[in-house]
Order: structure tokens, then sequence, then C-alpha cells
């Protein structure tokens, strides 16, 4: 299974990100060889739509669950009904991997999927 949290940085010791489409990069954990990878977000200085490519690019590279502050209606969209379950977390004064123990102990709150929203 892949995760990805939306992060500032390409590592997991990274600060991560309470934006979304915007984030700089996205770190994945591939729970299968606990192997971390920093993926530069192209999305980040797109004059617009950054939400769906960014959700777009993680779509494509089969992602299971990701991770961020906060996602916009058009990345919500594009992501639940892609069936990727998304998390949030609150506090951004921590690191990725701190973000990614938060999930694995059960303590971010999961975003529902509720159909698409205008």
């Amino acid at each position: 299974m892949k995760i990805y949290i939306s992060s500032m940085g390409n590592d997991q010791n990274s600060k991560p990100s309470l934006r979304f489409g915007r984030a700089p990069f996205f770190i994945e954990f591939d729970t299968e060889n606990e192997a971390w990878q920093g993926l530069e977000n192209e999305a980040v200085s797109a004059s617009g739509g950054a939400g769906v490519a960014a959700s777009q690019f993680l779509i494509d590279r089969q992602a299971s669950v990701v991770i961020s502050g906060k996602f916009g209606p058009n990345a919500y969209n594009s992501l639940s009904s892609a069936g990727i379950k998304l998390f949030t977390f609150k506090v951004d004064d921590c690191s990725v991997e701190e973000v990614l123990n938060q999930y694995n102990n059960g303590e971010l709150h999961e975003v529902p999927f509720k159909g698409l929203i205008p």
C-alpha cells in the first residue's frame, strides 16, 4: 500500500504541508518495503487546477491513502472518486514521519466520502 503525505520538504523529516494541491512535495511511504520517497509536486506552480493535477499525479501512482492538512473540493472529489482514503492532521509543527505515526495509531481524522461536492 502506498501512503502519501503533503510536505514542505522532500523527506520524512520535513514539516508536513497544510495545503494539498500547492504542497511543494509529496512524501511516499510504501508499506510493503517500508521505503520513503520524496516527490516534487509539479502542480504547485500551476495557475489553476493545482488540486486536480496533484490528485491525478497521486492517482497515477496508485495511492491508497493521502494525508494533508486540508483538501479543496476538486481534490477531494478526484481522490475520493478514485477510492483513495483521505485523512487530515491539524498540527504542522511535527515531521512527516510523525504524521505517519499518528495515522498508524489511529489518531488522524478520516474525511468521509459523501459523493461529489458541487
